[in-house]
């Protein structure tokens, strides 16, 4: 996308992403059932990954607070559907989600089973759901977990868009590899942003970028 905009269209986008993310943002509600969540009448952005890939952070770093999301060097912290609010309802504002983590092997069979029917009903019963970014540690590409979240979201229709977090571990040319290897194996999901987005909540890498594209997507 950025690559056929001018310098000043580019300039206006990411300024977009800014103004969006520097409104208030805060904690709604956290909860392990579909039942009780908010309505759905704003636009909503929901982040996916594996246990410890860093979405916490990823969220953190978007918002500019250092404790917004809980971060925990405990895989599986994050149990439930966790709400936050971006701005203000009367002006432009959408819901922020953090879903729980998958993939960690260490609970039980059955809170893995509880979290992933949760997912897929929150994925599946969502109206206003505009976009999940699905995290991928970068070090690691993708895995078994990740693609059964992009099978389940390609039989949904739920439009998704990778995230490979952690590039700061990464040399440059490692970060590129690992990005086109991606969108090379996503290309037949059909439910898939075909950008590979690369972020790193320490140094900032692609916290512009993200930004600016979740506002593009809640302003349509």
């Amino acid at each position: 996308m950025t690559d056929e905009m001018t310098q000043e269209e580019k300039a206006a986008w990411l300024e977009r992403g800014r103004l969006l993310f520097a409104q208030n943002c805060d904690f709604i509600m956290g909860s392990p059932v579909l039942d009780n969540l908010p309505p759905a009448d704003l636009g909503e952005i929901a982040f996916a990954g594996r246990s410890n890939v860093g979405k916490s952070s990823l969220i953190n770093a978007l918002t500019g607070r250092k404790t917004l999301a809980r971060t925990s060097n405990t895989p599986g912290r994050t149990q439930m559907l966790n709400f936050f609010l971006l701005g203000k309802r009367e002006e432009l504002a959408l819901y922020l989600v953090d879903l729980p983590g998958y993939g960690y092997a260490k609970v039980s069979r059955s809170l893995v089973n509880q979290w992933t029917r949760l997912m897929k009903d929150y994925l599946r019963g969502r109206p206003n759901l505009r976009r999940v970014y699905v995290l991928v540690d970068s070090r690691h590409g993708l895995k078994e977990g990740d693609r059964d979240i992009m099978k389940l979201m390609d039989e949904s229709a739920v439009s998704y868009q990778i995230i490979l977090t952690k590039v700061d571990k990464l040399k440059k040319g490692e970060q590129e590899k690992v990005r086109e290897a991606t969108e090379q194996a996503i290309k037949k999901n059909v439910a898939a942003h075909p950008e590979v987005i690369l972020t790193s909540s320490v140094k900032g890498d692609g916290v512009d970028e993200l930004r600016a594209s979740i506002a593009a997507l809640a302003a349509s």
